[in-house]
């Protein structure tokens, strides 16, 4: 493929989209061509179109297709949009891969949450909730060392909560308000205190992005 074409339609799809989104071409199994953005999926022309990839779902559909990728390896998501298209007679693809809260941004932040305690429900301002977690096919969140069941799975909120919310681990998102202190257990994990003495578990896939977001 050209690289003045796609320099050109990278160009012109610039204009609308975020600094943070990444751009990929691919002809029939593999990339020809990328160009990272802000986010940077660490892709390089010339490698294969991953089983299962938002490239491979949209040559087998024929058209659009949009997809959360939650399990990238590279341990953060994204959300990509594959159009399909044509060159020199071959299928071809263009993927653009945007920051998740980017597209999910549509939705407007939670203030409060609702949950059940005992038999009652009761709405909790979201600033103080401490942390919510996923069990057992149930999402509890914490409040003032109370538990609530919520209707709303970890899924739906991670992409509703105010910015001081951090996922830590694939069961759990805190509010960073209420982390007391950042430790490591004896596998040089790291563990999170919470001021209500919980706790919590901070997996490996997102210990570089905590490390990040707070700063150590």
């Amino acid at each position: 493929m050209e690289k003045e074409l796609v320099e050109q339609i990278s160009q012109i799809m610039g204009d609308w989209l975020p600094k943070a989104a990444s751009i990929a071409v691919a002809v029939g199994d593999s990339y020809v061509y990328f160009k990272a953005g802000e986010l940077d999926l660490r892709m390089h022309a010339g490698d294969p179109v991953p089983v299962g990839s938002v490239a491979e779902q949209t040559f087998k559909k024929r058209g659009k297709f949009e997809k959360l990728v939650e399990n990238s390896p590279l341990g953060f998501p994204y959300y990509g949009i594959g159009y399909p298209m044509e060159y020199a007679g071959q299928a071809a693809v263009l993927v653009v891969m945007l920051p998740p809260n980017h597209v999910l941004s549509r939705k407007p932040q939670l203030r409060f949450l609702t949950g059940k305690l005992e038999d009652n429900w009761r709405p909790v301002p979201i600033e103080r909730v401490t942390h919510i977690e996923s069990s057992q096919k149930k999402t509890w969140f914490y409040s003032e060392e109370e538990a609530y069941n919520t209707i709303h799975t970890l899924k739906e909120l991670r992409y509703q909560l105010p910015d001081y919310f951090l996922p830590v681990h694939r069961s759990f998102i805190v509010n960073i308000n209420y982390i007391e202190e950042i430790a490591r257990d004896v596998s040089s994990n790291y563990v999170l205190t919470m001021k209500d003495g919980s706790l919590l578990p901070v997996s490996q896939n997102y210990a570089g992005s905590i490390r990040e977001r707070l700063g150590f």
